[in-house]
């Protein structure tokens, strides 16, 4: 079965969308065919330029940049969190702190920022399976906090449930009202045996104590469908156990959905004693994609971790180079970000694809 056939139903047509969710299932297939012809997602950003940008040489670049993200042919954009020995975010290392690696070989820097101001586009994924059904006021609580605390002007967020099936709850916007709306909407979901919409399950599934839990669906298509027309910082937000239950794809291809676009991936790991969890798997698509993985055991707790993750997002570097493997293969590149102090911890992404050249 092919990967289209398997991921046609995953935003369900019968459920109650955001107006703007009929577009995003009718690029669902457009969103594939880019990716097969190797649309240079992660190795550049989507974002529209102008000739005279396009035509700009790395040598022109110096470290006094305006608060924007490069986004030229060939560019590869890596955002970079630094912490030291105890854990504390080291915001204030120029370029020459840094160096950085494509497939083991050493690459020059042409572009760095540690500009805090930089717009970002921010998915919040809030899981409403079952496991989650006594935590979730709680988290609906932490994150409109959180929205409200992060979003900066210029910032634009977007909501998404997940259990049975993906639910776009807001699409990107900068409106605080939209998003707590949204965010308060979520419910978890209860559907009954007589449900005509299947979904991510078989209809047997939806009666066994309601275990679907579609978290690899959700990354795949927050990434694939929405993320993936976006420009600059890119960032996903998940509340969730990481018990996958009836994905349609594997972890593998939610993880290429979030490095294709660039996304970086932060999981609140929260965990009921009834249910069960997979820090295995939250740890391995955060570390894939430079995100990290926050354990959430109490309330209190939660909102520690949103004020984390609120550090994280606003003190990240970005770094640009232009690889020296200038092959278009559509190979899977590694990426290793080191600074010359080797007691400091570098958290970015862990590699990307390199653009494809069609068919002539």
């Amino acid at each position: 079965m092919t990967r289209a056939a398997r991921l046609a139903g995953i935003l369900v047509p019968g459920k109650v969308y955001m107006r703007s969710i009929n577009k995003v299932v009718t690029q669902c297939a457009a969103t594939l065919v880019v990716w097969a012809l190797g649309a240079a997602a992660g190795a550049q950003e989507p974002a529209q330029q102008s000739s005279q940008q396009s035509a700009q040489q790395p040598a022109q670049q110096s470290d006094q940049q305006t608060p924007t993200i490069k986004a030229e042919v060939g560019l590869v954009n890596v955002f970079a969190t630094v912490r030291d020995k105890k854990k504390q975010i080291i915001p204030t290392l120029k370029k020459e702190d840094f160096r950085i690696f494509e497939n083991d070989q050493e690459q020059k820097i042409a572009f760095f920022t540690a500009e805090k101001t930089l717009p970002i586009t921010l998915g919040l994924l809030i899981d409403t399976s079952g496991s989650e059904q006594y935590r979730l006021p709680a988290e609906q609580e932490a994150a409109t906090a959180f929205l409200n605390r992060v979003l900066r002007k210029g910032d634009e967020a977007m909501v998404i449930s997940f259990d049975v099936d993906v639910d776009l709850l807001s699409d990107f916007t900068e409106d605080r009202a939209q998003l707590d709306r949204a965010i308060r909407s979520a419910r978890i979901n209860a559907p009954q045996a007589s449900m005509t919409n299947p979904g991510p399950l078989p209809p047997e599934s939806r009666t066994r104590g309601m275990r679907g839990t579609a978290f690899y669906d959700a990354i795949w298509t927050a990434c694939g469908e929405k993320l993936a027309t976006e420009a600059g910082r890119k960032a996903l937000v998940i509340i969730t156990d990481a018990d996958d239950q009836g994905s349609k794809v594997r972890v593998e291809e939610a993880i290429e959905a979030a490095e294709r676009t660039n996304t970086v991936v932060h999981i609140l790991l929260v965990h009921d004693p009834g249910f069960g969890w997979r820090p295995d798997i939250a740890h391995k698509i955060a570390d894939a994609t430079g995100g990290r993985v926050i354990e959430v055991s109490s309330e209190k707790h939660l909102q520690e971790a949103f004020d984390q993750i609120s550090e994280e997002l606003r003190s990240e570097y970005t770094l640009g180079y232009y690889p020296s493997n200038s092959a278009r293969d559509g190979t899977f590149r590694k990426i290793k970000v080191e600074t010359t102090d080797k007691d400091f911890k570098v958290l970015a992404r862990k590699g990307y694809y390199a653009p494809k050249d069609g068919p002539a």
